[in-house]
């Protein structure tokens, strides 16, 4: 069974670019323009398994260090593994992204090679 990956960007080219990469490496495929979006079709998919979120930091509504520590509060995707893909690179962004629980941090531009070889790496399980 394929493994489920969400990605939340506000950005639809990023989100298409992310899901290409990924369908081509046989994953499933789930898009959020948010983390208030994420957080809905979280909830839609009533706890179903997601082997990893790929996020953004920087997007409307909900950024996504928030999301992160939204998410972690809820039990089913306590243990998700999170990595941030995103354009900020300051140590101190980085910090607060992993005490929110993101496991990863990849800055953009960035190769799909790398991406997916980062994935593998999170989706081991």
């Amino acid at each position: 069974m394929a493994k489920t990956i969400m990605v939340v960007d506000d950005s639809i080219s990023i989100r298409q670019v992310v899901g290409i990469a990924l369908k081509g490496a046989g994953y499933d495929v789930i898009e959020a323009c948010d983390g208030n979006d994420a957080l809905v079709r979280l909830n839609a998919l009533g706890g179903q398994k997601v082997n990893l979120i790929i996020s953004d930091v920087n997007m409307p509504n909900m950024d996504g260090i928030t999301f992160v520590r939204e998410l972690k509060t809820r039990p089913a995707y306590k243990f998700t593994p999170v990595l941030m893909l995103t354009t900020e690179s300051q140590e101190e962004k980085k910090e607060q992204g992993k005490a929110a629980g993101a496991r990863a941090w990849m800055v953009k531009p960035f190769k799909p090679e790398a991406l997916l070889a980062a994935v593998q790496k999170l989706t081991m399980s």
